[in-house]
């Protein structure tokens, strides 16, 4: 069993930073897929970036790309990601996922396993 906890969310303006995190708990997080997610009000739940166990390999969403990074601490059994150049759009709520051990993940969300109770980004024009 995977617990995560994600935490940075918050309220900032246009063109403003924030840093997610997520801690997870387990034995598994070095050899999990790690993804964040998000959905905004009345939408359905959107990939934004993901990194792979088993290197630094990463994958973004088109909309993020350029603006977001996804890292991950093995170590602290951590996975970040680092918001830069906000928009209104950005707005949402944040979910991180974790993969099954060993598994390839991709952006389709049915294909995570553990789920974080999401942390709110809020981004003021």
């Amino acid at each position: 069993q995977v617990q995560l906890v994600e935490s940075g969310g918050g309220l900032v303006q246009a063109g403003g930073s924030l840093r997610l995190s997520c801690a997870a708990s387990g034995r598994t997080f070095s050899t999990s897929d790690m993804g964040w997610f998000r959905q905004p009000t009345g939408k359905e739940r959107e990939f934004v970036a993901r990194v792979r166990w088993s290197g630094p390999l990463t994958s973004y969403a088109d909309s993020v790309k350029g603006r977001f990074t996804i890292s991950r601490d093995n170590a602290k059994n951590t996975v970040y990601l680092q918001l830069n150049s906000l928009k209104p759009e950005d707005t949402a709520i944040y979910y991180c996922a974790a993969g099954s051990r060993w598994a390839y993940t991709s952006t389709r969300a049915d294909e995570y396993v553990y789920w974080g109770q999401g942390t709110q980004v809020t981004v003021s024009s």
